[in-house]
């Protein structure tokens, strides 16, 4: 710590050369965040999903819909604690870029299935009681200015009225807030009773289950029982776990985790290059003023701890400022995408590892301009003063 100034003053020495490589570990780091808040927003709801539930869809694919009446057959299943549907219902609000999840479900057994969902008791009792009732996210009721008791007319693209209506009016009876950071506050949920007397086609019939199992450790064996039991009827089902299902939806788009880190390497590659050649340069600069830290008792080990001091603060510095300009700007970009990445927000693990990344990136960088300057002889050094 006694050295910091000194290490300081060997930055400001090339303060052109010194700005422009900590702007672009700046921007690495900035595109860092960007690009830990779309993976979280595609695969981070697979760390959120219960242990304890599994998704049952049609096996060939989930626009395929199941009859209403597995849900009775499912309970009897041993394993099984209880089944709830939802069903896709691919509505919008106003105009086209309004986009969000809503879904028709059973209100009870719903809400009792995810407990990651906190409505308040009294919102909940008059959603039992109105049948026309709906309940909404908190991000979304703030992006529209919802409130309990409003009128809200959702158009569906796939499904209308008895009498062709595909504009639905909804009864906003109550507002729920997430019981964890990453739960997903965005979509609404209003009454499958309503929706299937009112609907024009595909009554008694349902998007996918979601069934709650007392073993968790028994989930394997509880999906191949209900697979089995709906085996050679006219809709087969495919069972997973809940995990597995989200996983699914975000691998339509490709392997994001690898996308994610090719993109990140190579940028981190660039900017490892663009580090060592400032550093190997700042040593070379200073050959004569090492060779006399050397002289005056300077040990190869304080010498080396110099060099990579100087690294690590050059990146530490770059990391921290791109980070923070990344955890700043991320909340003004999730608000327009609020309907398609309901879960774009920079999560803290991915500041842990921004932070130990800018610790590695200047150990690399630092290592082989440090040896070099370990090696240096003194004799060499004074030399070339």
């Amino acid at each position: 710590m006694k050295f910091l100034h000194l290490i300081w003053c060997n930055l400001r020495r090339k303060k052109l050369r010194t700005s422009l490589t900590l702007l672009s570990i700046i921007v690495a780091f900035i595109l860092f965040g960007f690009l830990s808040a779309i993976q979280q927003a595609l695969v981070g709801g697979v760390a959120l999903a219960g242990a304890d539930r599994l998704v049952v869809r049609e096996k060939v694919s989930i626009i395929n819909l199941l009859p209403v009446s597995y849900e009775a057959r499912m309970d009897r299943i041993p394993g099984v604690d209880f089944s709830t549907f939802q069903t896709w219902f691919g509505g919008i609000y106003q105009d086209p870029k309004n986009f969000f999840m809503q879904n028709p479900v059973e209100p009870e057994k719903f809400l009792k299935i995810h407990p990651e969902i906190i409505l308040p008791p009294d919102e909940e009792k008059t959603w039992l009681a109105t049948r026309t009732g709906a309940i909404v996210g908190r991000r979304t009721a703030e992006r529209f200015g919802w409130k309990i008791g409003d009128k809200v007319p959702i158009r569906s693209t796939i499904w209308s009225q008895a009498n062709g209506n595909l504009t639905w009016t909804f009864d906003i009876v109550g507002i729920y807030d997430g019981r964890d950071k990453g739960t997903d506050t965005t979509p609404l949920f209003f009454r499958y009773d309503y929706f299937d007397e009112a609907r024009q086609f595909g009554k008694g019939q349902v998007g996918w289950y979601t069934i709650r199992i007392k073993d968790p450790s028994q989930a394997a064996e509880v999906a191949k029982r209900v697979d089995a039991e709906f085996e050679n009827s006219p809709a087969e089902t495919k069972t997973e776990p809940e995990g597995a299902f989200i996983q699914g939806w975000a691998a339509q788009l490709g392997n994001i985790v690898l996308i994610v880190s090719s993109i990140l390497g190579m940028v981190f590659f660039t900017i490892l290059l663009v580090t060592g050649n400032t550093m190997a340069q700042a040593v070379r600069e200073r050959t004569g003023e090492l060779g006399v830290l050397k002289a005056i008792g300077f040990t190869n080990a304080r010498v080396v701890t110099l060099v990579l001091a100087e690294s690590c603060l050059l990146t530490v510095l770059g990391g921290m400022v791109g980070l923070g300009l990344a955890l700043a700007i991320t909340p003004a970009i999730a608000q327009p995408l609020a309907g398609l990445l309901p879960m774009f927000f920079l999560p803290t693990r991915a500041l842990f590892t921004g932070f130990g990344l800018s610790i590695a990136l200047g150990l690399v960088t630092g290592i082989f301009p440090a040896l070099q300057a370990m090696r240096l002889r003194v004799a060499d050094a004074l030399r070339r003063m």
